[in-house]
C-alpha cells in the first residue's frame, strides 16, 4: 500500500522529490470528471478547476498537495511551472493530453522528457497480433489486464471507492498518491516489456508520442475558432441549394421519393427497373449500387446511351454533394462549437491508426474540403481573430519523399534532391514521353497526363493493382481501360525499378516476419498476409507497403510537432489549433508573420531523424481565414532539371 501524505509546503514537495530522475504526477480537479469519455476530453473539462496535485517519485510512495486549502496560487503554479518545464527528469502521467491542457490553463507549457502511460499502453500488445486500443487503456483496465497483484491492490480507495473518484466522505489524500504511485509502476512495467519484447516501440513512446501528446493537449485548449455568422449563412445557402436541386430533379422524373440524398429506394426502382439502366456496380449483399462511384459510371454509361438522362444524374451527383456537406460540415460542426469560446475543440487521436497517423473526432477536422475543392467556402469560417492570422504549415508531398528515402530510388531521389517535378518525370515514364514535355502546361496532353501521374503516384506507393488503379482514376474523372492501366503499372515499374524492387522487399519481408514496420521500428502485425485467401492476402501486402510509407510520414510530422513544443515557451503568442495529416495549423498576431514562418518552417524542414537524406520543404500560407490563405514566397527555391 501507498505511503502518502498530504504537503502544504513548498520546501516539502521539494525535499520528496529531491534528486529523482522521473516523477509520476497527477491533477485532481472539481468538479468530478468522471462523467468524461476516456481519452477524450471536453471543452467542459479544460474550465475545471485544480484542486491538487499528486506526486510519486519512489514505487511504494506518493504526496498529495492541496492547493487552495494551503499553499498560495501563485507559489504553487510557479513550482509546477518550474517541475514541468525541467529537462533534467522526466515526467510521467497518464492521459498527458489532459494534464497538458490543465498545465496550459495556467500558462504552463509541459516540457520533454515526459511519458504518458496511455500512449505506452497503445504501444504494447495485448495478443500476439494486436496492440491495445485507447478504450482499453484507462487506468482501471490496464491493472486488471496486467495482473500485478501488487498494482491492484491499489486500485481500492478507502471505503471502497476507486481512483480518481472523490467525495467528501473519502480521503483524496490516499487515493491521489496511491494513483499517483500506480502511475510510476505502470511506467516501470511497461518498459520492461518493451525492453524485452519491442525496445524500438519504447523509444518511439518516449521521444515522439508522449511529447506529441503534450501537443494535442494544448491543441484541444487552444480550439479552432469559428465565424458564427458566416457559418450560418453557409448553411442557409446549402439549404436553399438543396431545395433548388430537389425541385430542378423532380421536374425532370415526376414525383419520385429521393429520399435524404438520391439513393432511396424509389429513386432505384425508378432508375434500373422503370428506366433500365445497367447495374454497373453493386453492394456487398448483392443490390444495385448508387454511391458516388456508381453515380459518376452511370454518367459516363448515359453520355453515350441515354444522354437525355445525363442531366438528372448531374444534378442527384450534386444534390448528394451538398447533402454531404450539409450534413458533415455544416450541422455536423455547428453542434460542436462551444458557447463559450466560440471555437471548435475537437478529439484529436495520436494512435487510433495502425500506421500511427493521427485523426480527429467530434467532430473531424481533418477531413475538412480541400481549397481546391471548397464549394461552399466552409473554410472561410476558421477565421482568426482581429489583428490575427491563420498560419498553414504543409508538407510538400511527404509520403513521397518518404517513399524515395525508403527505396532509395535512384530517379525519385535525384528529382527531389534537385527540385525537380515528380508528377512530370512519373507522366513521362508511363506516357513514354520527355520530361521537358511533360513540364509544358501548353502540350496538348499535359492537363490530362499530370493528372493520371498524381492519381498513379498517390497510388503505386502503396502499391496498387491495375483495378485499383482504373477504380482511382475513374472517382477523379478520368475513364482509362483495364489494359491500359496495367500498362501505366508497367511502365512506371520500369521507370522506378528501386521503388518497385522496395516493394517486393517489403511484402517478401513482412510475409516471413507477419508484420511490417516504419523506419523507426513503428510496428504493424500482418497475419493476413499468410492466408489462403487471395483477397485477404493482397490487402495485407498492400498493407505491408502503405506502413512504412504513411507510418515514417506520419513520424516526421510527429517529430516536427515535438520540436515546435520545445519552443513555444519563448512564444506564447503562437497558438498551435489543428493538425491536419501532413499540415500544422496556427493563429498568430499580424506582427509576429516573419518570425512565427521562419521558426515553424525551421522545426519541419529539419531532417526527422539523421538518415533522411531528402528534402522536405513545407509550403507555408497565411490568411485572415482558413479559406483566404495566400502562399509565401520560398526562400529555398530549387532550379528544376531536365531528368
Amino acid at each position: 500500500m501507498t505511503t502518502s501524505n498530504i504537503v502544504t509546503s513548498l520546501s516539502a514537495v521539494k525535499d520528496y522529490v529531491g534528486q529523482s530522475n522521473r516523477v509520476a504526477f497527477i491533477f485532481l480537479t472539481t468538479p468530478s470528471l468522471e462523467s468524461c469519455e476516456f481519452g477524450s476530453l471536453t471543452p467542459n473539462s479544460l474550465k475545471q478547476q485544480l484542486v491538487g496535485c499528486a506526486f510519486s517519485a519512489r514505487v511504494g510512495t506518493g504526496i498529495y498537495v492541496p492547493f487552495k486549502e494551503n499553499i498560495e496560487n501563485e507559489k504553487i503554479v510557479a513550482f509546477l511551472t518550474r517541475f514541468l518545464s525541467d529537462p533534467t527528469f522526466t515526467k510521467i502521467t497518464h492521459n498527458l493530453a489532459f494534464a497538458s491542457a490543465i498545465a496550459f490553463s495556467l500558462g504552463i507549457v509541459i516540457q520533454p522528457p515526459v511519458y504518458d502511460i496511455c500512449c505506452a499502453s497503445q504501444m504494447c500488445l495485448k495478443d500476439p497480433n494486436e496492440f491495445r486500443t485507447l478504450a482499453e487503456s484507462g487506468l482501471s483496465d490496464l491493472v486488471s489486464t496486467l495482473g500485478d497483484e501488487s498494482i491492484t491492490s491499489l486500485m481500492a480507495g478507502p471505503a471502497g471507492t476507486t481512483l480518481g473518484n472523490f467525495s467528501d466522505s473519502t480521503s483524496p489524500a490516499q487515493c491521489a498518491a496511491a494513483e499517483a504511485d500506480l502511475i510510476l509502476r505502470l511506467y516501470h512495467q511497461f518498459n520492461r516489456w518493451f525492453d524485452h519484447n519491442l525496445p524500438r516501440h519504447r523509444t518511439i513512446v518516449e521521444e515522439i508520442e508522449s511529447p506529441v501528446a503534450v501537443d494535442i493537449g494544448i491543441l484541444k485548449f487552444n480550439g479552432v475558432p469559428i465565424d458564427q455568422v458566416r457559418f450560418q449563412a453557409f448553411r442557409d445557402q446549402a439549404e436553399a441549394k438543396l431545395a433548388q436541386l430537389r425541385c430542378e430533379i423532380l421536374f425532370l422524373i415526376g414525383d419520385v421519393d429521393l429520399g435524404a440524398n438520391g439513393s432511396s429506394p424509389d429513386f432505384r426502382r425508378f432508375l434500373f427497373e422503370d428506366l433500365g439502366l445497367p447495374i454497373l456496380t453493386s453492394t456487398k449483399s448483392g443490390h444495385a449500387s448508387l454511391d458516388d462511384d456508381a453515380v459518376q459510371r452511370l454518367i459516363t454509361w448515359c453520355k453515350e446511351h441515354r444522354p437525355e438522362l445525363v442531366p438528372v444524374l448531374e444534378r442527384i451527383k450534386e444534390l448528394r454533394m451538398w447533402s454531404r456537406i450539409e450534413s458533415t460540415y455544416l450541422d455536423g460542426y455547428m453542434r460542436h462549437i462551444d458557447p463559450d469560446t466560440k471555437c471548435i475543440h475537437p478529439d484529436i487521436l495520436q494512435l487510433s491508426t495502425k500506421t500511427g497517423r493521427m485523426s480527429c473526432r467530434n467532430p473531424n477536422l481533418q477531413n475538412i474540403p480541400r481549397r481546391a475543392n471548397d464549394p461552399t467556402g466552409i473554410r472561410s469560417c476558421i477565421k482568426a481573430p482581429d489583428g490575427h492570422l491563420i498560419l498553414s504549415a504543409d508538407y510538400s508531398q511527404v509520403e513521397l519523399r518518404a517513399s524515395a528515402f525508403l527505396s532509395r530510388d535512384k530517379r525519385m531521389c535525384n528529382i527531389y534532391r534537385e527540385g525537380g517535378d515528380i508528377h512530370a518525370a512519373t507522366a513521362s515514364v508511363i506516357f513514354g514521353t520527355s520530361y521537358a514535355e511533360e513540364t509544358n502546361s501548353l502540350a496538348p496532353d499535359h492537363k490530362e497526363h499530370r493528372a493520371v501521374a498524381k492519381t498513379v503516384n498517390f497510388s503505386a506507393i502503396y502499391g496498387t493493382s491495375a483495378q485499383g488503379l482504373q477504380k482511382t482514376l475513374a472517382q477523379a474523372g478520368i475513364q482509362k481501360s483495364l489494359h491500359e492501366c496495367k500498362s501505366i503499372l508497367y511502365n512506371l515499374t520500369r521507370g522506378f525499378e528501386g521503388l518497385a524492387e522496395w516493394q517486393q522487399q517489403v511484402k517478401a519481408e513482412a510475409s516471413l516476419h507477419r508484420y511490417s514496420e516504419t523506419w523507426l521500428g513503428r510496428r504493424r502485425y500482418l497475419p493476413d498476409i499468410a492466408s489462403a485467401d487471395w483477397k485477404l492476402r493482397s490487402a495485407a501486402e498492400r498493407q505491408a507497403v502503405n506502413t512504412p510509407v504513411q507510418g515514417t510520414a506520419a513520424d516526421i510530422i510527429k517529430i516536427a510537432m515535438t520540436r515546435i513544443l520545445r519552443g513555444l515557451p519563448q512564444r506564447t503568442w503562437l497558438k498551435p489549433i489543428l493538425q491536419i495529416h501532413d499540415e500544422l495549423v496556427f493563429v498568430i498576431p499580424e506582427a509576429k508573420l516573419d518570425e512565427a514562418a521562419a521558426f515553424v518552417r525551421h522545426c519541419m524542414e529539419q531532417p526527422p531523424f539523421p538518415e533522411f537524406d531528402i528534402p522536405l520543404p513545407v509550403e507555408i500560407s497565411v490568411g485572415p481565414t482558413f479559406g483566404d490563405l495566400q502562399q509565401l514566397p520560398y526562400e529555398h527555391e530549387f532550379e528544376a532539371k531536365k531528368l
